[in-house]
């Protein structure tokens, strides 16, 4: 007999077992790249309303659980579900999917719902298309600062010249309203836009770049963070930014279509790589990642010209907006 429900204190002795199961699991079965947070600013940041958890009991014994938030972006974020009992693991999951999907039956008549299926979360994909989700492929690109390979390949990137007129520069605050309009033109079209819906908009693209830079999402790099300019009006952008003082990720990168298919992209990411590998203050960095989708060739090969390496795949789920009743 299942019982799936949101958290309450009541659950939280018997949840800490199965969030330590989760924790000891993140990296090697879900493909988290850091530690999970601790179990006292997990149940921290329900309290607080930062994230939802649902939990699920089979027979008075707790299973599974599944994480979602609403509060970072214009979608609802589906972030994990994790159960422990590996020969039901696809039943308890799908009871999971089943309750979440019932708490958020009027937030979805406004918001779509992504989920990335990292690691295990992949046997789940029968279980969400059954329910009406529809998916991207995501690669995950790394440049490793480790050994030789990544820097081999990047001292012999194929460059172009940098046409007249053009100037790569770094970010300056007073580009925020260009970023906004270049990125917008940049992703309203994207696979991006249907799991968020932010860059479909001036405003969303404007949430967006705020929460780059100003740290929401991890901290912000001004300094290696590039800005293609064209008669000084800037016309691309390479955002970077840095978590755990370790781990460098480029968000966004966009340039406007007049200036794409001239190799600008390549310039402006080799500037920023630059800054990165030559700046001693970030000697702690042990990689720059990226992702771009699987069929996106034009993409995989500007990364891996510039030393990039193929990690691996997951699939991105989004549920679009339906006329719910």
């Amino acid at each position: 007999m299942y019982s799936a429900k949101l958290i309450t204190p009541e659950d939280y002795e018997n949840f800490e077992i199965i969030y330590d199961d989760f924790c000891s699991k993140a990296k090697i079965e879900y493909n988290f790249e850091l530690e999970p947070i601790d179990y006292d600013g997990f149940l921290d940041s329900v309290e607080r309303g930062f994230i939802e958890c649902i939990v699920l009991y089979d027979n008075h014994q707790l299973v599974g659980f599944l994480v979602y938030t609403t509060a970072i972006s214009e979608a609802i974020e589906l972030n994990i579900i994790h159960c422990t009992e590996q020969e039901n693991y696809l039943e308890h999951a799908r009871e999971l999917l089943l309750k979440f999907l019932e708490l958020t039956r009027q937030i979805r008549k406004q918001k779509i719902v992504c989920y990335p299926m990292l690691g295990n979360q992949k046997t789940l994909i029968g279980t969400v298309v059954r329910e009406g989700f529809q998916f991207v492929g995501i690669e995950v690109l790394r440049f490793k600062m480790n050994g030789t390979e990544s820097k081999e390949l990047f001292s012999r990137a194929r460059m172009v010249e940098l046409p007249p007129n053009y100037r790569v520069a770094r970010w300056d605050n007073r580009y925020f309203d260009d970023a906004v309009r270049v990125i917008q033109e940049s992703f309203k079209d994207s696979s991006d836009a249907l799991f968020d819906p932010r860059f479909r908009t001036i405003a969303g693209c404007s949430d967006i770049i705020s929460k780059v830079v100003n740290d929401v999402y991890a901290k912000f790099l001004p300094e290696a963070t590039s800005v293609l300019l064209y008669n000084e009006q800037p016309v691309g952008f390479s955002f970077m930014n840095i978590t755990n003082n370790s781990i460098v990720n480029i968000p966004l990168v966009g340039v406007t279509e007049a200036h794409q298919g001239k190799g600008l992209s390549t310039l402006m990411l080799k500037r920023s790589m630059d800054e990165i590998l030559n700046n001693r203050v970030m000697s702690n960095v042990t990689e720059i990642n990226t992702t771009t989708e699987t069929n996106n060739l034009q993409a995989l090969r500007l990364y891996k010209n510039l030393g990039f390496l193929e990690d691996y795949s997951y699939p991105q789920a989004y549920l679009p907006i339906s006329n719910l009743k």
